[in-house]
């Protein structure tokens, strides 16, 4: 099974961005050594817990520290920019590190509507042309735009493969079956954010797929051909791996601090551990961190590892991604490097992985 790291770049309290992207560059290299197959970079923007507002620069960055791993998004908020600028943003990166650039399209704001209306120019980004905004994107990554298409002989820059290798891999991102479909009618890879829903993604999988399936079989002259030959997936997890269970549960109180949080409204840093422990609860605040902890994977390595597997099982996934959150950059590092062990990451070769 593949693993993959999604990186939010989170700002522990105590510590400043700078730093956090100082961990980023660093996790990213020790990635690379363990095996890993992918290495994400989230987009957020105005949140004081995550340091990352465009990870396209810093994506440029991932790639020269590093030797092996895919690098990429995970992802690209769309709608608030140009397709085509985009298009070329990400065949400069693939000039740059050939076969390693993974292109992960979202479309949630990443943040408040305040601040999606200051990053869309002053206009809120209109999720609404959403699909057409990915199909035309497709289309200057891979020079398939219609001959019938405004800008279908604008040259875009640098130039890119052949047709017949595309590159970089496209990916919709989602916790929803809106991304689920609309990967299967473009015919591109899909990703689900169980870290985000923990509830029905094997259904939203399972239908991606189907629809890919039925669209592949389709001999209608208007429908053109998939960017991908067949489905592909990875589901994306919260996990918190630690020497041994009782380790991992005391590691996890930084997640039920920083989700209370994030109800409440609170735009405040990653608390560390000794915040999240002397924190107390009401009731009520317990009850709504139990009601989160779905959306949660912690133990040992090896209950880690059972706990992804079934995941992966219970989604038909063909890659596993993991997001890793605590209350100091170390422990974070550690659950990586005990979930390579765990998954014998540096035994395989690279295309295994």
């Amino acid at each position: 099974m593949r693993l993959s790291i999604l990186d939010q770049s989170p700002i522990i309290s105590g510590h400043s961005a700078a730093r956090a992207i100082e961990e980023t560059l660093k996790l990213a290299r020790r990635a690379d050594e363990l095996g890993y197959t992918r290495y994400w970079l989230a987009e957020h923007h105005a949140i004081g817990a995550l340091a990352d507002p465009c990870p396209e620069i810093l994506l440029a960055r991932l790639g020269a520290e590093t030797r092996r791993i895919r690098v990429g998004t995970g992802g690209v908020l769309l709608p608030y920019y140009s397709a085509f600028k985009v298009a070329e943003v990400f065949r400069m990166l693939e000039a740059l590190y050939p076969g390693r650039i993974d292109l992960g399209i979202g479309r949630a704001p990443g943040g408040d509507q305040r601040t999606a209306r200051a990053v869309a120019g002053g206009h809120f980004p209109d999720a609404d042309q959403f699909p057409q905004q990915v199909w035309e994107l497709i289309g200057y990554l891979d020079g398939t735009l219609p001959d019938d298409h405004p800008f279908k002989k604008v040259r875009v820059q640098p130039e890119g493969r052949a047709v017949a290798e595309p590159a970089p891999e496209v990916w919709l991102l989602g916790s929803s079956d809106y991304s689920g479909l609309l990967a299967a009618q473009l015919g591109v890879r899909f990703s689900f954010a169980h870290f985000i829903n923990a509830q029905g993604g094997d259904a939203v999988m399972r239908a991606y797929k189907e629809r890919f399936q039925a669209r592949n079989a389709s001999v209608a002259r208007d429908v053109p051909a998939p960017r991908e030959p067949e489905p592909h997936t990875s589901v994306c997890c919260f996990v918190i791996c630690a020497e041994n269970d009782a380790e991992a549960e005391r590691l996890a109180k930084v997640v039920d601090s920083r989700r209370l949080d994030m109800a409440y409204n609170l735009d405040s840093p990653v608390p560390t551990q000794a915040q999240a422990e002397r924190r107390s609860y009401t009731d009520q605040e317990r009850a709504h961190i139990q009601s989160q902890r779905s959306r949660l994977l912690h133990g040992s390595s090896q209950t880690c590892k059972a706990k992804l597997l079934e995941i992966a099982e219970q989604f038909s996934a063909d890659e596993l991604m993991v997001l890793t959150i605590t209350g100091d950059y170390a422990t974070r590092l550690e659950s990586y490097e005990l979930l390579a062990q765990a998954f014998e990451l540096g035994s395989g070769s690279a295309t295994e992985r």
